[in-house]
């Protein structure tokens, strides 16, 4: 299989330099940087990109859907010095950021943060983050960050709420391009993670996510729906929603569907 990869070095617009393996398929990007790591000390910022992922992964065991020549499959390894546990979800953040900052200028329009990290143009979705964190001890050492995103894509099976960069903007787009400009803005930002800006992010994150402070329907997971405000995260990352006429709750992870 190693001998089948490709690798490049690539100066791009965020002044990162990647280096890149490219497969032609495989099951997961992510799952293929873990059993890298388990043999090999892998560079910090190696990126990982299939042309057909098999078995994609999202968020709480969803499943990602990509399509090969249109979407964007790829898993970035990024190591961390003097990152606590508990400080892990600025990791989150600066994915979600790093994104958005990448499509930002490539002129995406409308392009929003639904928590807790899914990418949204136009109210709907397009592109998606697995964040799977390696842990020692107290620390969290280095990170496995696994992003899909739709490109090229026109059609999308029974999924009502998919669009892509293509339907978003008419325009059809070279996909080395785009992971270069991706893969380069999210490291820019998990730079900044462990640094004196780490602070911002948080500020940055809330500022950018989707319906926030706009009146929005919620179904919790085991309970009565209602209607409410997106006011921010809190410390942990969850997100923090104000009832109308009621008090403001945190939810994790799964607790909570924003209906839209």
């Amino acid at each position: 299989m190693f001998l089948e990869t490709l690798y490049a070095c690539i100066s791009i617009t965020f002044f990162i330099q990647l280096k890149i393996i490219k497969l032609s398929a495989i099951d997961s990007t992510n799952s293929y940087l873990k059993e890298l790591s388990k043999n090999l000390t892998i560079d910090d910022g190696l990126v990982v990109v299939a042309q057909s992922q098999q078995k994609g992964r999202g968020q709480a065991g969803t499943h990602w859907q990509s399509k090969s020549g249109e979407s964007l499959t790829f898993s970035v390894f990024k190591r961390y010095s003097s990152l606590d546990v508990q400080e892990q979800t600025r990791i989150n953040f600066g994915v979600a950021l790093g994104i958005k900052t990448a499509l930002d200028a490539m002129a995406i329009p409308q392009v929003t943060i639904k928590w807790p990290n899914d990418i949204m143009s136009y109210s709907k979705k397009v592109a998606g983050v697995l964040v799977e964190n390696q842990l020692q001890g107290s620390s969290v050492v280095s990170s496995i960050i696994g992003i899909g995103l739709n490109v090229n894509e026109t059609t999308f099976d029974n999924l009502p709420q998919a669009s892509s960069l293509r339907l978003a903007t008419g325009i059809s787009y070279d996909l080395d391009v785009v992971l270069k400009q991706v893969a380069g803005a999210v490291l820019s930002k998990l730079s900044k993670v462990t640094s004196e800006e780490k602070i911002d992010l948080q500020q940055q994150y809330e500022a950018s996510l989707f319906k926030k402070d706009v009146l929005s329907d919620f179904q919790p997971i085991d309970g009565a729906p209602f209607s409410g405000y997106i006011r921010g995260v809190d410390a942990n990352g969850q997100l923090l929603v104000a009832h109308e006429n009621g008090p403001i709750k945190s939810y994790q992870l799964k607790q909570l569907k924003m209906r839209f």
